[in-house]
């Protein structure tokens, strides 16, 4: 459906605007996808790094 584009002298056909639509939510769902597991990659990269951080400040209360 690349090929297709919005004009005022030609409207798309039902089975047209039924494939347009069935794309762009295929987009939208492997797009929200993409965002939500890369705000979890960092959501764990935070937790290890505030993880290692009480850690040393733990031991260094410990160690004197």
């Amino acid at each position: 459906m690349n090929a297709y584009r919005f004009t005022s002298g030609q409207e798309p056909s039902d089975e047209m605007l039924s494939q347009l639509m069935k794309e762009v939510a295929l987009e939208a769902r492997e797009s929200s996808k993409k965002a939500a597991d890369a705000h979890f990659e960092q959501m764990r990269r935070n937790i290890a790094n505030q993880k290692t951080a009480w850690e040393e400040r733990i031991n260094s209360i410990i160690n004197g």
